[in-house]
């Protein structure tokens, strides 16, 4: 049994610890193994807690023994990005600016989490100031694809992604402001969810007041990151934009699609998509169509202009908020990172406010398909992952034929924030890559995207396929 308890998913831990039948000590301790086992070789854990984890494992023995009231997530170990707030912990960031920075309070998804029961075991890797779809900092290094050590994982929640993918926890945070928890679940084969904007609070950098961010599960089921979201959403007037809405996450998400109706864009108007990419998210909606959902392939209407609109948003974003380290610490940051601060010290306020203008108008189009249909469906990332040493942003260009080589499509639904945007796996490469399929439900309808990615899972499972580390 203890042999294989990393492979257990989220939800069988926490049913086995509340029955009694297996032990928080156990599950951790099996956690911290599996961490020493892969961590040296992939690089996904910048921090652990191990004394700390296992003192809060015995804590929920005894709780388990007393007959205590036990959250969902009681006794279960997860891992928390090193963007995100742990108290007395050091956070970060992935950069020297950070390097010795320890906050003195919880982020609220962290509050949530540790009351739901979770046992933090470590901090995962970042790319430096979460900027990039590439996980390596200055300060921690390149983090390596468990299916391909020599390959990029995906980012910024790289770290997240891998230390999920290979057994370590069954559950970790990541933050996804571009694509930052759907880049690496696509390319580490794992579900990752950006939720509705404002279902879980954020308070990861100093304004709540933009809307681009979001908390997001890495997860190996449906079920898994359904929990994620039973533990962690909800209003909190520590972000002023958090939902009231709620949603009930107390049951598993069903998976029947039947009279669903889909439609699937494959480029989002102009992406040059990897032909192995377009077979296996051809495969999914296939599949979804042989369960009975009605899928019909449209035109978005978007071109590469609300893709840069993006990206010169997150340039402001990045300067705003890291602009004042550049001073001390720009001598030892990523240079593309440096480059982005830079140029977003240079926009003026207008032409950072008419970024609106193409903001407004993806979101009239992604608007009026969904008034026809219950989501998107289109690839997470339109190219496989690339190595670890690949300069990332010489892959972003215009072709001879005006098309749009990229790695992601994933920041356009950053600036339509309000739809959940959910990635799973679609299929595998010839290779043995995981492919990733992104579903992109209304505003506000987290549970949607999830009954859909529920009922991939269930004509293409995924779970049991794990890398070979």
């Amino acid at each position: 049994m203890s042999d294989a308890i990393w492979q257990l998913s989220a939800v069988e831990q926490a049913e086995r610890i509340r029955r009694g039948d297996l032990s928080p000590v156990a599950v951790v301790q099996s956690s911290l193994d599996r961490i020493a086992e892969v961590n040296p070789q992939l690089n996904c854990f910048c921090f652990t807690f191990p004394e700390r984890a296992l003192e809060q494992a015995h804590a929920a023995e005894r709780a388990v023994a007393d007959g205590a009231p036990l959250g969902p997530l009681h006794g279960v170990p997860i891992a928390i990005k090193d963007l995100t707030a742990t108290k007395g912990d050091r956070t970060t960031l992935g950069s020297y600016s950070h390097e010795h920075h320890v906050p003195d309070y919880d982020s609220v998804i962290v509050e949530r989490l540790r009351a739901a029961g979770a046992i933090v075991v470590g901090k995962t890797t970042t790319p430096e100031f979460a900027y990039s779809s590439f996980t390596r900092s200055p300060l921690w290094g390149p983090t390596r694809n468990p299916w391909n050590p020599a390959l990029n994982p995906g980012g910024s929640s790289g770290g997240s992604a891998v230390a999920v993918a290979t057994g370590c926890v069954p559950l970790a945070e990541g933050t996804d402001m571009g694509g930052s928890v759907r880049i690496p679940a696509s390319y580490c084969g794992l579900v990752g969810l950006k939720p509705a904007f404002g279902r879980i609070p954020l308070d990861v950098v100093p304004s709540s007041w933009d809307t681009i961010h979001h908390f997001g599960p890495l997860a190996r089921t449906i079920d898994d990151a359904r929990l994620f979201l039973l533990a962690a959403s909800g209003y909190d007037d520590r972000d002023a934009l958090s939902l009231t809405a709620t949603l009930d996450w107390t049951t598993p998400i069903p998976n029947d699609v039947r009279g669903l109706r889909l439609a699937l864009d494959m480029d989002l108007g102009d992406y040059v998509v990897d032909p192995q990419v377009e077979r296996e998210v051809r495969a999914a909606a296939a599949a979804l169509a042989d369960a009975g959902a009605i899928v019909e392939e449209v035109d978005l209407g978007w071109t590469r202009e609300v893709a840069d609109a993006w990206g010169e948003h997150w340039s402001v974003y990045l300067a705003a908020w890291f602009g004042d380290t550049l001073p001390e610490y720009g001598d030892k940051m990523d240079p593309t990172v440096k480059r982005l601060i830079e140029h977003g010290l240079k926009m003026d306020a207008v032409t950072f406010k008419r970024l609106e203008l193409v903001r407004q108008q993806a979101w009239s189009q992604l608007a009026a398909v969904h008034r026809d249909y219950d989501a998107l469906l289109c690839p997470t990332m339109a190219q496989l992952p690339l190595p670890i040493d690949t300069d990332e942003y010489a892959h972003y260009r215009t072709q001879d034929d005006g098309r749009y080589y990229a790695l992601d499509m994933t920041s356009q639904f950053n600036f339509t924030s309000p739809c959940p945007a959910l990635s799973v796996p679609a299929g595998w490469s010839d290779e043995g890559l995981p492919v990733g399929l992104q579903i992109i439900t209304r505003k506000d309808r987290d549970d949607v995207a999830l009954r859909i990615g529920a009922a991939v899972e269930a004509v293409r499972p995924w779970a049991d396929r794990r890398p070979a580390i």
